[in-house]
């Protein structure tokens, strides 16, 4: 009979290894961040515009889309529970730093974050910059409320899980996945105000695509991120401020010279064009910059790069341009580099290598 049994065994090892029996794999282990925004907000109705954004909690998310559990062991945290508009820097720190400390774990292969879409592609950059860790992490987001037809959060969530969950994703950094879509958080942005297909990467273009949890890549992010960042919010419990000014045609140039008043270490100009501004807009630069103050050149134009010394001569002025970064992901870079420094010369070398 021991004979017997041995024998089994060793035929049973040598089906494993040629492939014909199967052995269960063990789920990897996800947990989900859950921040607030629309994938959480509530309407009375199914069919209305209107809904309060950050109404239902972590459990019930997870709750909605049980086939997650196909994917993976899945435990949640409600880390806030605000509508996008209202993301903070302590809310970003906080999440970074439990991020940072789920990665560590030996018992955490991925970590998915729900969020607001309003400033998605804020907090996603950031993270980028201070999350310490080749695992996945992956955030989503809804168009449509919890309660609404055709509500586009559960399949988002479902498709966040399944890029999670799968090392392919390791080491691109933070990821958005929604609509079908997998983006980098560097390069996404919310391009409508109410279309589900909001989110673009109008420069770089998709990291990826998920399509009922089956996932495609394309490529990985160009830019330095996540572990290879030389940001840490380790011992940080606030960021500087920095204000965004917004370029119009004969723009009232106190906005600027406000800012300054007002306790700001950098502005960020959404400029016209090219990152271009009124003269006396520049002479307002000018003074801030005397003063102290970091002034890093955007625009208000949705995709294309801020060359230096192109239309204005950011050597003379002592500007800094942003690149190919919108005003939004521009004063998230400029918050963390001030922690650092306020030269010029050294935070233009930050803003074309991050």
């Amino acid at each position: 009979m021991k004979a017997l049994k041995t024998g089994f065994v060793a035929v049973w090892i040598l089906f494993v290894s040629a492939g014909i029996v199967a052995v269960p794999k063990e789920k990897p282990n996800i947990v989900i961040l859950a921040t607030g925004g629309t994938i959480a907000g509530s309407a009375e109705t199914q069919t209305q515009a209107g809904y309060a954004s950050g109404q239902v909690g972590v459990d019930v998310l997870i709750k909605a889309v049980p086939q997650i559990g196909e994917l993976a062991n899945i435990t949640g945290e409600q880390v806030a529970n605000v509508g996008s508009q209202d993301m903070s820097d302590a809310i970003w720190l906080k999440l970074a730093k439990r991020v940072n400390e789920l990665a560590k774990s030996s018992k955490v292969d991925g970590i998915v974050i729900t969020h607001g879409t309003d400033t998605l592609e804020e907090t996603g950059y950031f993270l980028s910059l201070v999350v310490k860790t080749e695992k996945p992490v992956v955030m989503t987001a809804a168009m449509r409320p919890s309660t609404a037809l055709s509500a586009d959060g559960p399949l988002n969530i479902f498709n966040a899980v399944a890029v999670a969950a799968d090392p392919g994703a390791g080491g691109r950094g933070v990821l958005i996945v929604a609509n079908d879509d997998i983006h980098g958080a560097r390069s996404i942005t919310k391009t409508n105000t109410t279309d589900v297909q909001t989110f673009m990467s109008p420069e770089s273009g998709l990291i990826g695509t998920s399509l009922y949890g089956v996932n495609r890549y394309f490529r990985y992010p160009y830019r330095t991120h996540t572990s290879k960042s030389q940001f840490s919010v380790e011992g940080v419990d606030s960021l500087p401020r920095v204000d965004v000014i917004y370029i119009t045609a004969d723009v009232s140039p106190d906005l600027i010279d406000s800012a300054v008043a007002h306790g700001a270490m950098g502005i960020v100009t959404a400029g016209v064009g090219n990152g271009n501004m009124t003269g006396p807009a520049v002479e307002a630069v000018k003074r801030a910059i005397k003063k102290g103050v970091v002034v890093v050149r955007s625009s208000r134009v949705p995709s294309g790069v801020i060359g230096r010394n192109v239309e204005l001569n950011d050597d003379e002025l002592g500007t800094v341009a942003s690149g190919d970064l919108n005003p939004a992901k521009t004063r998230v870079l400029l918050k963390l580099v001030l922690l650092k420094t306020t030269d010029a010369g050294k935070i233009q070398d930050y803003f074309d290598r991050y």
